[in-house]
């Protein structure tokens, strides 16, 4: 039997993949719990200073507070003091990081 449809996918805009995203976490935590833990590994790997790309990973975890409109107070006190809409916005900040990184150009090179 032949797939007799146009197209077997179809391209999604970035608002439209970070609606999927969104609701793909609210389907995982329904099913498999709450990933903050998770998360809050990776904030805290982002501020490990012995990192050699610690300037560049403060600046992309400053981005991710930035979109989800935590307060610059409230970040310096780590990510378990989030509160749960804190933490709900910065998650919803990561999808769409990820919604729009799946955007990006392929095989990009640096310009001469």
């Amino acid at each position: 039997m032949a797939i007799t449809a146009d197209r077997i996918s179809v391209p999604l805009s970035a608002g439209e993949r970070l609606n999927g995203l969104n609701h793909i976490a609210e389907l995982r935590t329904s099913h498999w719990g709450d990933s903050w833990p998770e998360v809050a590994r990776f904030i805290e790997d982002l501020c490990d200073k012995r990192d050699a790309q610690y300037d560049e990973n403060s600046r992309a975890l400053a981005a991710i507070f930035f979109l989800a409109r935590v307060p610059a107070a409230r970040q310096a006190l780590g990510p378990h003091a989030l509160t749960l809409e804190e933490k709900r916005a910065v998650i919803s900040a990561m999808n769409h990081f990820r919604a729009v990184v799946s955007l990006f150009p392929k095989r990009l090179t640096l310009p001469r």
